[in-house]
């Protein structure tokens, strides 16, 4: 290295040195450069494959991998291009939620009702695992109730292959607008079940879409239909398809099967789509309604003097009915209240009825379905439940006690004594009926209906529940 020096001291003036070393500087620097130009792909990319993520509107979440191959080895240079999709996205259905099957699904989707098929093209290309999806799904919001889902028909929910016109090839309509997929089997017809379990989830799956979605029926019932179309047409401006009798193979680009279930008879704002509760429920029933009374009654000392609370009396002709409603009626007439008795889906329709309840600012009944029109009481509205005797405490709650108070709603209940029930006229005081309801419990959800629902009435001391109905006008003052 001195020998060098010495020779460039020889050779050059220190100036002159000074240059040749940036020059030489500058050179290694273009040839640097021109390296990482030319071998691009192998510096700034893992070998062989090139990652980029994509997501396709709503579509679920793919991987795509590009593939440019650039062997550091010049004779295995070659250039090939293979997409390949990785399967990170979430299912079309979600089959683990404890009440309900559910699928929403978007892009090329197939419909043909009497065969029970919902086909949709896949968004994967070529033969990868996880290509055919499948499902079996009763769109029913109780799936755990085997004596109710066993009336609900089961659908296929299958993917295909985009490019394969072999599964329901044509189209007899293609449609604009989503479409929601459920089941009227199970225990359509009982009130509090149609309310539960078909059109609280109903409402949380599609109120949503503000109107534009159509609704496919499975288990068709025409009368139920009918019943509740005030309810139905508030969500929906199309025709109702009953896939019962549709041979026609109806397309749409989002379908979703099943209805989504958050509590029983009632709506959890965390879990709903736009953070509806259930007050936007019964806010909602009563625009579908008319029902012009928002809130109940507040009584003041010296104002409202001459308007009298009305006490609905919600009726029932056969088991759990009031053996006593005459005198029950009588005594809180004494009161001061206006009283109404009334029996749902007897003499009047839904709408009429509704409008009754709306009109009222007390309820009261036996736990059963004809409380569930509570929801259509007013806010601070107050809501009596009477419970029979057979450990129905935490079911009575469950049902009516916790969504009234969701809903807005004053709660009270009234625990009838052994004197009160007409099961003390069939079985001794010291039978097991009396002494050990959870006996029946254990014997399953059948033996407890048969006794305490299906066997017994009650017959109300007036005097003892004098007490209840003093508190609900102490609500009302309040």
């Amino acid at each position: 290295m001195e020998e060098y020096n010495a020779i460039l001291a020889k050779s050059f003036t220190r100036k002159e040195q000074k240059k040749l070393r940036y020059g030489a500087l500058l050179a290694f620097c273009v040839f640097l450069l021109t390296c990482f130009t030319v071998f691009k792909p192998s510096f700034t990319h893992p070998p062989i494959l090139n990652l980029r993520s994509s997501i396709y509107g709503a579509r679920p979440r793919m991987l795509q991998i590009d593939e440019n191959i650039i062997s550091r080895n010049p004779r295995q240079i070659f250039s090939t291009k293979v997409k390949l999709q990785a399967e990170t996205r979430r299912p079309a259905c979600n089959v683990l939620e404890p009440r309900s099957d559910y699928c929403d699904i978007q892009g090329d989707i197939r419909i043909h009702g009497k065969l029970s098929t919902i086909s949709f093209a896949s968004p994967q290309n070529g033969n990868i695992a996880g290509l055919n999806e499948s499902w079996r799904i009763r769109p029913y919001a109780r799936k755990g109730d085997k004596a109710a889902m066993t009336s609900i028909t089961e659908l296929s929910v299958k993917s295909f292959v985009g490019n394969d016109r072999t599964i329901n090839s044509v189209c007899s309509y293609s449609h604009g607008v989503p479409a929601i997929i459920f089941s009227l089997g199970g225990y359509a017809g009982n009130q509090f079940h149609d309310f539960s379990d078909i059109l609280v989830p109903l409402f949380i799956t599609s109120y949503q879409f503000h109107q534009q979605v159509q609704f496919l029926v499975k288990d068709f019932k025409p009368y139920w239909i009918s019943k509740y179309m005030p309810i139905l047409k508030q969500l929906s401006k199309y025709p109702i398809i009953n896939m019962d009798n549709e041979n026609n193979v109806h397309c749409y680009g989002r379908v979703i099967v099943g209805l989504k279930h958050h509590k029983e008879f009632g709506v959890d704002p965390f879990k709903s789509p736009k953070g509806y509760s259930v007050r936007d429920f019964t806010q909602f029933l009563r625009k579908a309604y008319s029902l012009n009374r928002t809130t109940a009654i507040t009584i003041n000392e010296g104002q409202n003097a001459t308007k009298k609370p009305r006490l609905l009396i919600v009726s029932r002709k056969g088991t759990r009915k009031f053996t006593n409603e005459e005198e029950i009626a009588k005594m809180a007439t004494s009161m001061g209240y206006e009283v109404v008795v009334a029996e749902p889906g007897v003499t009047m329709t839904p709408s009429e009825f509704a409008h009754i309840v709306n009109s009222c600012d007390v309820m009261m009944g036996v736990h059963g379905a004809g409380l569930t029109n509570l929801a259509f009481l007013p806010t601070n509205a107050v809501v009596i439940q009477i419970i029979p005797l057979g450990g129905l405490e935490w079911l009575s709650r469950h049902d009516f006690g916790e969504p009234a108070v969701e809903m807005k709603l004053r709660y009270l209940e009234y625990k009838i004594r052994e004197e009160e029930s007409s099961l003390i006229e069939v079985y001794p005081r010291n039978h097991v009926v009396f002494r050990d309801p959870t006996s029946f419990s254990k014997l399953g959800w059948e033996a407890v209906k048969s006794v305490y629902l299906e066997k017994q009435n009650v017959k109300l001391d007036v005097a003892s529940f004098r007490v209840t109905l003093v508190e609900a006008l102490k609500l009302l003052h309040s």
